[in-house]
């Protein structure tokens, strides 16, 4: 064959191939300008180990079942964070906390991913039960909930995304069990007061909101002395409720971030997560008086306190913090990494 053939023939295969390639990265009706983004570097990490957007591009689809369990859908990491982002954080918090919340959101989902499909949904790698995995709304949704705001809020939370992209947390080279939670009281809390096992970089740390700034930040659960021997006698029928109501609560051991360890009711020792989950209570955050009447339960913050407060992230940012020291300070001892290192995921 003769050689100017050969580099005709050449010449036709790159035209029709490398558009191709290029459209295969550019999402359709958007325009994809994380390639062009580069990261800050994180406090703590070296400019040469820093992520950057366009290095990492990791987008791999998987699956998601949607949150009443009828439809299971091919989505793509992009696509399913802003959903995830939008959902779990208010859109109106600061750009700093947004991208925080991205990024514990993509490193959370690779965690589980990792660690294999769960017996709630056997045929998704995730679900959209906050429950469960975490909570995901549509474009349709955020429609419906955003109305006028839709454009703002919407390309707020794709910047976000797209300007963190590829990003997550790390501890010993592993993506990091990134949890959150709305508010804490002051400090977070450490893993093994609330699950069974301790990591050693979801630790009490100082988490700067307060009643200033977070809606409903003590709340107060009054539960008459009748509903509570109720209650109580439903979990724990040893309790002994025969003395007077003043002498049912013993004694109450904090934990080292100032929560309810345990309490000791009707002569019986009870978990500070038992006890919240019996009275709908916002945390284990909880200061307990008997008054002439009833239990009052006096609760500060919002959720289990383990890892990231979203509204210590946002004042954080208010405060003029980067996303990456907010992700290094709720998670001590971690890593910002490449999430292209856990590409080949097998999804079940």
């Amino acid at each position: 064959m003769k050689r100017t053939t050969i580099i005709s023939l050449v010449l036709v295969f790159l035209a029709v191939a490398v558009p191709l390639l290029v459209s295969s990265f550019v999402k359709p009706g958007r325009e994809n300008n994380a390639a062009s983004q580069q990261l800050e570097s994180p406090s703590g990490v070296s400019t040469e180990s820093s992520p950057s957007a366009g290095a990492v591009g990791f987008d791999q689809n998987f699956s998601i079942e949607f949150k009443n369990g009828s439809e299971i859908s091919e989505i793509s990491m992009a696509e399913y964070l802003i959903g995830a982002v939008a959902a779990e954080m208010p859109a109106s918090f600061e750009l700093g906390a947004l991208q925080a919340q991205a990024v514990a959101l993509r490193t959370y989902t690779l965690q589980k991913m990792l660690s294999g499909r769960s017996e709630a949904h056997p045929d998704a790698d995730i679900c959209s039960d906050s429950t469960c995995c975490a909570a995901w709304r549509s474009v349709e949704q955020l429609k419906e909930n955003w109305g006028a705001d839709f454009d703002t809020y919407y390309e707020k939370i794709c910047n976000a995304v797209e300007s963190t992209d590829g990003v997550c947390v790390t501890y010993e080279g592993q993506p990091a069990q990134a949890v959150f939670h709305s508010s804490s009281a002051g400090m977070t809390e450490e893993s093994g007061a609330i699950w069974s096992a301790s990591l050693p970089y979801l630790v009490p740390v100082e988490s700067p909101e307060d009643e200033k700034q977070v809606p409903n930040y003590v709340s107060e659960v009054s539960v008459s002395f009748s509903d509570f021997q109720e209650t109580v006698n439903a979990m724990y029928p040893e309790a002994d409720f025969d003395s007077a109501p003043q002498e049912w609560i013993g004694d109450i051991i904090l934990t080292s971030s100032g929560r309810v360890d345990y309490v000791t009711i009707g002569g019986v020792q009870v978990s500070g997560t038992s006890l919240r989950s019996m009275f709908g209570l916002r945390s284990t955050a909880v200061q307990i008086d008997v008054t002439d009447s009833a239990v009052v339960f006096t609760v500060t913050g919002y959720g289990h306190g383990v890892g990231m407060s979203q509204y210590g992230a946002n004042a954080m940012a208010e405060d003029g913090s980067s996303w990456q020291e907010i992700l290094l300070w709720y998670y001590p001892g971690t890593e910002l990494s490449n999430a292209s290192s856990f590409a080949d995921l097998s999804n079940g």
